[in-house]
């Protein structure tokens, strides 16, 4: 079968989008997900990465392939291992997009204060967007802000959220005014800058970092570090297998896999400052196309 992002949007909803990938990161946990680092093939004007995994269980393995200059459609390929039948392609963003955004959003729900949530929302592209529409999934949402380097665009966002979330947004000129008196922060940019100071992070605060978090190039403050008291990923190998090191060290990561298996903890108190540093847990586009083949269209 081949899909495309059409499809994607037909048939994954967020909740189901949710499930698939909580069961995947509970069995990554339990290695039942074999997921190991990305590898990177270099082209000459930029990369052509693959990432892949196999859920023995299921009885399927598979790949993502994008790469990093071209601006190509992604591509995911997932296989039946009894009989090596190609089970389906997926082409296009949506299934990524949708894959990252709920896997964030079972981390705010991992690690976020208990109930409703207010949502501070930096940026306005593809990542902000699967990120507010998966996190509707696992918290009620009291409000959301979102703020853009360009006013016009954070209106805009706000706008398409309410009508087509039902979640009422509003757009702020600000950073900090979308980041200060937030339960939930989530900062999803291409910035090699900080986007924000670590002190409109207020005590309980959860943050979510979707981009550039290496030490080099990063959109959250440094400072930020020292302040966070959980700092979860949902991979520790590919956390590790970047040429670069993280702004968050590595031996200071819990795998978000454990916390859901309760296996480790997240927040353990109402003033913590917990950190989601979200770097794409190999095997999880597999585990959602193959769910996409059995998905009803809606």
């Amino acid at each position: 079968m081949v899909f495309d992002d059409d499809d994607v949007r037909d048939r994954l909803d967020a909740a189901t989008t949710v499930r698939v990938m909580r069961s995947a990161l509970v069995a990554h946990h339990d290695g039942a997900l074999r997921a190991p680092p990305r590898v990177r093939a270099d082209l000459g004007a930029g990369d052509l990465v693959f990432t892949a995994g196999c859920l023995p269980a299921q009885g399927l393995f598979g790949f993502r392939a994008y790469d990093t200059f071209a601006g190509a459609e992604q591509l995911v390929a997932v296989w039946d291992a009894a009989d090596g039948t190609l089970r389906a392609l997926v082409h296009g963003a949506e299934l990524g997009a949708r894959r990252t955004g709920a896997i964030g959003a079972l981390a705010v729900d991992a690690a976020a204060g208990p109930g409703p949530v207010r949502v501070g929302l930096v940026g306005t592209g593809t990542q902000a967007w699967a990120q507010l529409w998966a996190v509707r999934a696992v918290r009620p949402l009291e409000a959301v802000t979102v703020a853009a380097r360009d006013l016009r665009r954070a209106e805009e966002f706000a706008r398409r959220a309410t009508a087509e979330l039902g979640v009422a947004v509003r757009a702020v000129a600000r950073v900090e005014d979308a980041v200060r008196e937030h339960e939930v922060v989530i900062v999803a940019t291409s910035s090699a800058v900080p986007v924000l100071e670590a002190d409109w992070i207020a005590p309980g605060t959860h943050v979510t970092t979707v981009g550039p978090k290496t030490v080099s190039r990063h959109e959250l403050p440094a400072s930020l570090v020292d302040r966070a008291e959980v700092v979860l990923t949902d991979s520790l190998a590919q956390a590790g297998g970047y040429a670069e090191a993280h702004l968050f060290p590595t031996d200071r990561m819990v795998e978000l896999g454990a916390v859901l298996a309760r296996a480790a903890t997240g927040r353990t108190g109402p003033d913590q400052i917990t950190v989601f540093c979200s770097v794409g847990l190999a095997g999880t586009e597999v585990a959602l196309a193959a769910a996409l083949c059995e998905a009803p269209v809606r």
